[in-house]
Order: C-alpha cells, then sequence, then structure tokens
C-alpha cells in the first residue's frame, strides 16, 4: 500500500507541484492550504505522515503539530519545511515530536526519503502497541 501523506502549506503553487511530484514517486498525496485545513483531515482520514510547512498563516507547522499531539495522534509522523532558517522554531518542532526539519527548497530525494523514514517509525510505532482483545 502506498504511504500516505498530507501536504499542508500556503503556498498553492509550491503545494500543487510538490504534490505532483510525489504522486509519481508512487505516495498517496493529499493536500491542504492552511493548518486548520490540515487539522480537519487529519481528523477525517489517516495518514502515516505530514509534511507541514513551518511559517503559515494562522496555525504555524508547530502549532498544527502539537495539535496532532494533543488530540492523541501519537502515530501520524511529521516532517516540517520552511523557506527560512529558523533554528528556534525548528528545534521546538523537533522538541514537538517532528521526525524531520528540513529547508525548502528541498531535493525531491531527499524528501522522499525523510517521508519513507517517517512511515517507518509509524510502521514501527503500530507494530509496538499491545493488542487489545476483543
Amino acid at each position: 500500500m502506498a504511504i500516505r501523506v498530507l501536504l499542508v502549506d500556503d503556498e498553492a503553487a509550491y503545494v500543487e507541484s510538490l504534490a505532483k511530484v510525489l504522486t509519481r514517486r508512487g505516495f498517496a498525496v493529499r493536500t491542504a492550504g492552511d493548518g486548520r485545513a490540515g487539522l480537519a483531515l487529519i481528523a477525517a482520514e489517516t495518514f502515516d505522515v505530514a509534511v507541514l510547512d513551518l511559517k503559515m498563516p494562522g496555525l504555524d507547522g508547530v502549532e498544527v503539530l502539537e495539535a496532532i499531539r494533543a488530540r492523541g495522534d501519537q502515530l501520524t509522523q511529521v516532517l516540517l519545511l520552511s523557506g527560512h532558517a529558523d533554528m528556534e522554531r525548528f528545534t521546538a518542532a523537533l522538541k514537538a515530536g517532528a521526525a524531520h526539519a528540513l529547508l525548502k527548497p528541498c531535493p525531491v530525494d531527499e524528501l522522499c526519503a525523510a517521508i519513507e523514514d517517517a512511515a517507518d517509525r509509524r510502521a514501527a510505532a503500530v507494530a509496538a502497541r499491545p493488542v487489545t482483545p476483543s
């Protein structure tokens, strides 16, 4: 089954072109134009990996990550992307549980490797969960 990826970025042209590239690479991709829309999709669907823009109007990437974790979702893996080298926010993202923090423009091969690594982390977390009797 294809890795399910959610792309959340307020730059419509960027997210659209990135979605096309990732789809061609075999990922199942959905997109959202802001943090609130991304959270709504995460509440309605299951994603292996969410790729979030660090700086967005409204909820930024770290705030979306914190909201995902506050909802009790420890499985969705999060990657943060930013066009700005904001080490303070990247550090906050990693402390909040981001799997990776990458600078834009990120080479596609590097992004795909980070997505695959994050999906592997999710699979390991799912496998390690205790089985509850039905």
